[in-house]
This record gives C-alpha cells, structure tokens and sequence, in this order.
C-alpha cells in the first residue's frame, strides 16, 4: 500500500474532483465511488449520520475503502449495469481487463442497517490487487480500533469506538490489520473472483459468499422499479438515470427526499459557500414529486404526501409555521457545526455538517409544497379530510404573510427581501388550493383566497416589473436579475410567449447565461448575498431556462443548449448542484434540483421536437 501512504503527504492529491464520481445506495445511506476504485464518502447508517469515509473531504486517514488492481497503465471506466444503481469501475490494459462491481442490497425490513459489497472480477489476463478498509467513524473524529475478527473460515475484520455503531469486514480472501485499517493483497486470473461486505457487526448476512443472491436480487428490484417508468422519449437514458439517481436519496423508511448525498463539497473551489445537503427541504423535495409523476412514480408522490402530513399535521395543531427543512426523522432543528479537522474539497473550508436555514423564514416553500399537494392529488391519491384541514391552514397562513420579507430561494445571509420568487410561489400557493379545492368539491373561503391570490398577482405586475429595464427584478426596489425567475412560466403565471417575460428571458440570456450556463444571479462589492466569494452555475436554473426557451417556442436553441448540457453531466450521467467556468461540477451531489430540472426540461422538449399533444399538465 506504499502508493496509499503516499498520497496522504499531499491532501489534495488523494482527491478525485466531484463529477468523477457514482452514487450507490439502498434509500437509507449512500456511498460515493471514485473512478480509482475508491470508496471516499460515506455516511451510516443513515443518509444523515456520521461518516464512516471521508476521504473526498480531506485525506485516506479521514477513512476509505480503497480497492484496486495494480494496473498503473489502464484505463478506467465506470458504467451502471443497465437500468440499475449497480456500479462498476473497470480497468482496461494489455495485461487485464479487471471490473470492481459496487452495490447496496434493498434489504426487506427498512430498518436494517446498509451493507456495502464489493465484488472483484478479472475478466481476462490476471492481475494483483490491493485492498485497504479504513473506517473512522464520527466524521473521523473518534479513536476507531480495528480487530481480526475471523468467523470459522471467513476472514473478517471488526471496526469499534466507544459511542458509535461497530462494523465488520468481511471477505473470502485474506485479511491482515494495518495501522486500525483492514488490509489484504492477492491475485486473480482469468474469471476468478473475490468480495468484501462491509456491515453492522449485528447482521447476519456480512459473510462472504454471500453477495449472489444480494446481486441478482438487487438488479431486479431496481429494474422492477424503474419498468413502472411511462417515458419512452428522446434522452431516455438520461431522463431514467436522473430517475434512478432521485430515488436513490428517497428515503424507503420515512418517504422523505433528501437535497444531494453530501455536505461539505464546496461552491467556488478553496471558497466558504460548503453546506450539508443531506436533509429534506420542502422545496426541493415538492420539486421531486412533479418529476416522479411526470414519469409515471406515483408511489413516490404517495410516500412524500404523508412524510409531509407527519411534519404539517403537527404543526397545524398548534398553528406553527411550516418549516423549511427537516431531518427525514422530522427532526425541525439542525444545527451548523465547522468539522475544523478536515481539510476539505479542494481545501475548501469550513467543512460544515447541520444547516441553519432550518432557521431562516422562506415564504416560497408554501408554493412549491401546495403544488405538489395539487399534482398527487390530481394523478394520485386523492386527499384525506384531516389533509384538507391542513392545507386550509397553511394557505390561511399564505394569506397573513405574503406581503412580509423573507430571504428566499437562495436562503440569502443578507438583509430579508421582498423577492419576486418568494410572491410568485405564494401565489402559486393560493392558486393551487382554489384549483384543488374545485376538483374535489371542497369547502373554503374562495372568496377570501381568491382576493389574495389576484393582490399577489396585481402586486407581482406592479412592484417587480421594471419599465425602463424592460424586465422584472429579483427583489422589490432592485434592477437585478434572477434564474429562478425561469420559473414563472412553468408554474403558469405567465405565458411562455408574453412580451414581458420574452423581454426577461432575453434580459436573462444576456446577463445570466454563459454557454448554456445558468447563474442564479451576479454579485459584486454593491449587490453581494451576505456570503464571501462567488459560485458557479446552477445546473437547474439551466434546465429551466432550456425549457423556457423550448415553452416560448424558441425549440431548435432550446434543443442545441440542452445537449450541450448533457455534455457537462459526469461519465455516469450525474449532475452536482454547480458548475464552474470550465463546466465541471461544483458543489454537494448528485443534486436532486438538478435532476428533476433534466427531466422536466426533457420531456417538455421531447414533446415539441416530436410534434406530440401534451398530455401530462401541472
């Protein structure tokens, strides 16, 4: 393992960039695999906890799983088995052809702890491997103590420290313990074989010899899955990777969506702006469920609706306010913490886990979740009396406060704001209630919430358009421009082809977009977001803005922007939250945004390119 050592001299030259990465997971934890072989991101057992491996986010010793052939001249590829969340990493040379496939089995019970399983092959030729398990758990902030652990004749390797779960290595090769971490070398020729399966210490099944079964029936639940899919457009490949990678950070136990697998990995390289994604925001989470019903996942918008009655049942009860993220357990306070011991992506600090924006007040939230009440209502399940009650009150709530200031969808750290996005989505609020209210027969003031939903759009054409500009603006009294204004017509408060908005989408093109590339605004000295540094685009606002075009019937620019996008995706067809002047990805991923933009973004497009009558409306 001298190649390992030496890697940890440097912190950065460990590190594999973010787009060189896949995503396995089993709807509870999830890891990250680098095109080298490395597992260097992992929290368990849950999407929230502690990381076990955190390697991407400073050195090896932070805690990784490395497994590789001794290959110095191959090439590397990773692909999905087709139609799967399985990975693998393939190395291709004169000597052999080697592939590590990596896996998270669905188990039955929810509540059983993940398991990682890597299975090597060599596919031709032969070739010695090197592995090395270095498990730190608590963010690698406990003493974590490795220990032979052999079971009859399966090797095995225990990792403990005190106050943390305890894991086991498992393999049917041989193990030694280095330096706390589970090591072994060995060599396979032409269709042999080895595995590692690295689970709680408590579970029966962390035993080599074991992974056939698991393999086979993982490729069938995902495939099971993802054959419910109705889409059989242009880009389907893409659209039913964005699918898998959304159902990846659901949660099967709770029905909540998380934002991204990660936290930490930074907006602007060496920058400040690093978060932790791993919560459910209502917004993005809401975002979700239109994606999965556009493409047939009803279940999905099903699980989300009561995740949301769970968090908003107890709320109305004592008439609090809507929060704007959570735990998946409910959690309603996350509190920021600075891992002061980790280097960082890049050597981007603060390392932060907890999100204080659980604190902030974002009055966008009521639109984007009313309106995914109103879509899984109108394809799925119809809504109960006491969901009913519920909805009345936060719209009550939409009523009282939509004229107050807030810092928005980009959860601003400056001064509150009166924000066009934040307007337009408590209209969306009011309108989606009426709307649903009339489907369904049932009882509300309409009269009350249609008052307040025409002063919202009275007040939207009055203080947020700018005559002299010829555009609107991101915030009362401003001249700024904003991407999430793209959204303006997707959520149908103005056509696609009025003359203002064309005016603002050509304002947007000019001022906001960089070959296809989408900011979510600019700031200088004068007009900063109460943050240091800068960012990079925002891989969603470019998606809508493809759709916008493809709406305002501008299809063949629209169609030229959305390849170009596809070409920044990673190997894998996977998409971070950002990207940078170069178009590689920046920031906390995969991004659920992102991915949930792609589709939308697709299957408008797929419809206009095609000539196809729209079927599926918001």
């Amino acid at each position: 393992m001298a190649e390992s050592t030496a890697r940890h001299l440097d912190p950065l030259a460990s590190q594999r960039p973010i787009e060189a990465h896949g995503l396995i997971g089993n709807m509870r934890s999830a890891a990250l695999v680098a095109d080298t072989g490395c597992i260097d991101f992992c929290c368990w057992p849950d999407f929230d906890s502690p990381s076990l491996f955190a390697a991407l986010l400073d050195t090896p010793d932070a805690g990784v799983f490395e497994l590789a052939p001794d290959l110095p001249d191959a090439r590397r590829l990773q692909i999905y088995l087709p139609d799967s969340n399985i990975l693998q990493t393939r190395w291709i040379s004169e000597q052999a052809v080697v592939e590590v496939t990596d896996f998270m089995p669905i188990p039955e019970n929810v509540d059983d702890t993940p398991r990682l399983v890597r299975r090597v092959k060599v596919v031709s030729g032969q070739a010695t491997f090197a592995m090395r398990c270095r498990v730190r758990h608590d963010y690698s902030r406990a003493d974590t103590r490795a220990e032979s652990d052999s079971v009859g004749e399966k090797p095995g390797v225990s990792f403990h420290a005190d106050g943390q779960p305890s894991l086991r290595l498992c393999s049917d090769q041989a193990l030694d313990v280095d330096d706390n971490a589970a090591v072994a070398r060995f060599e396979l020729s032409h269709q042999q074989t080895a595995e590692f399966i690295l689970g709680s210490t408590d579970d029966p099944l962390v035993y080599a010899d074991s992974s056939d079964h698991c393999l086979r029936a993982t490729i069938d639940y995902w495939r099971e899955w993802l054959g419910h899919a109705h889409y059989r457009g242009r880009w389907r490949e893409m659209v039913m990777r964005s699918a898998l990678t959304l159902k990846l950070l659901t949660s099967r136990k709770h029905g909540g969506i998380i934002a991204a697998a990660t936290f930490g990995l930074p907006e602007q390289r060496g920058g400040s702006r690093n978060w932790d994604y791993r919560y459910t925001w209502i917004r993005d989470a809401s975002f979700t469920v239109y994606a999965f019903m556009r493409l047939g996942f009803n279940q999905e918008a099903n699980d989300y609706m009561r995740w949301v009655h769970d968090r908003v049942g107890a709320s109305c009860e004592e008439q609090a306010k809507l929060h704007i993220l959570y735990g998946l357990d409910g959690r309603e306070e996350l509190p920021e913490a600075n891992l002061d011991h980790l280097s960082g992506h890049g050597g981007a600090q603060p390392v932060r886990v907890g999100n204080e924006a659980y604190k902030q007040k974002q009055l966008d939230i009521y639109g984007e979740l009313l309106d995914a009440v109103y879509l899984a209502n109108k394809y799925g399940e119809a809504i109960s009396h006491e969901g009913w009650q519920h909805v009345t009150q936060l719209v009550d709530q939409v009523c009282q406060s939509w004229r107050e200031k807030d810092v928005g969808i980009w959860e601003m750290r400056g001064e509150p704001q009166h924000f066009l996005h934040s307007r337009l989505m408590c209209w969306v609020a009011l309108d989606r209630a009426l709307r649903l209210s009339f489907k369904r027969s049932l009882p509300a003031p309409f009269a009350r919430w249609d008052t307040e939903r025409q002063a919202i759009h009275d007040d939207i054409w009055s203080n947020f358009w700018d005559a002299e500009r010829g555009h609107f603006v991101q915030y009362k009294g401003s001249d700024r421009l904003d991407g999430s204004m793209l959204l303006m017509p997707l959520v149908r408060f103005v056509g696609a082809s009025d003359p203002r908005w064309l005016s603002t989408l050509d304002a947007i093109e000019r001022t906001l977009v960089r070959d296809g590339m989408v900011y979510r605004y600019r700031t200088d000295e004068q007009n900063g977001d109460g943050l240091d540094g800068s960012e990079g685009a925002f891989t969603a606002c470019s998606f809508w803005y493809v759709e916008c075009l493809a709406r305002a019937g501008r299809v063949e620019q629209a169609h030229l922007e959305f390849e170009q996008l596809l070409r920044y995706a990673s190997p894998l067809g996977l998409y971070a939250e950002e990207f940078d002047m170069h178009g590689r990805h920046l920031g906390n991923t995969p991004q659920a945004l992102s991915h949930l933009a792609l589709i939308s973004a697709a299957s408008f497009l797929n419809r206009k390119l095609s000539g196809e009558r729209t079927l599926w409306q918001p």
